[in-house]
């Protein structure tokens, strides 16, 4: 996708921040400029998408929200934690849309821990339920 000018600057920001809280601001900035509309959805996901990986390469224990895949899904995950209980199908609809969005097991594994660890420094006790272990059928008899 072809970037406007604005967004090429951003973009150039992005990429020589050296601090989780630079990348905030030029989040903020980025949602200022989509909400005023001077720069199209698409860019700023884009946008936002970057900021996310950047964030990543910096320190990936830390938050920064931005308009990306990474906080549609972290938002979802805050709903699905809101009642204290990460059920078996939550798990099983969480993985459904990290596929659809792209987001690694990684970044998955990432983001459950810093909500949960945030949780818990409020005082809300997070359940996660445990995923069944595949089956083993009887291991076949040798011939």
């Amino acid at each position: 996708m072809r970037l406007s000018r604005k967004s090429r600057k951003y973009q150039r920001r992005i990429n020589r921040s050296k601090t989780i809280e630079s990348l905030q601001s030029i989040a903020n900035e980025v949602q200022v400029e989509y909400d005023s509309r001077e720069i199209t959805h698409t860019e700023a996901i884009v946008l936002g998408n970057q900021i996310q990986l950047r964030a990543d390469s910096i320190d990936n224990t830390q938050l920064v929200y931005a308009i990306s895949d990474r906080d549609t899904y972290r938002r979802l995950i805050e709903v699905y934690l809101d009642d204290g209980i990460l059920t078996r199908t939550e798990q099983i609809l969480l993985w459904d849309e990290r596929r659809k969005l792209g987001i690694s097991q990684e970044s998955h594994d990432s983001l459950l821990a810093s909500l949960i660890a945030r949780y818990q420094k409020q005082n809300r006790p997070i359940h996660v339920q445990s995923m069944p272990l595949p089956r083993r059928d009887e291991e076949q008899p040798e011939e």
